[in-house]
């Protein structure tokens, strides 16, 4: 797992507010996870969702439930 990727990206969505509104604005861990790779960081979607509920820094993941998502 690219659990040092995870936090680095997270501590970086911490001190830059424009990344943290783009973050929160996605509507999947994938979409996230693509973010993340277009700044150099490596996990997959599946990786932050196995991380929901784990606080890193000031950071806790949380899986959204979204209208129209099937459970």
């Amino acid at each position: 797992m690219a659990l040092d990727q995870l936090e680095a990206f997270l501590n970086k969505m911490q001190s830059e507010p424009a990344l943290k509104d783009e973050v929160v604005a996605a509507t999947t861990a994938d979409d996230v996870a693509r973010i993340a790779l277009k700044l150099g960081f490596e996990f997959s979607g599946d990786e932050l969702l196995r991380m929901s509920g784990k606080k890193f820094g000031k950071v806790t993941v949380t899986k959204g439930h979204h209208p129209g998502e099937y459970n």
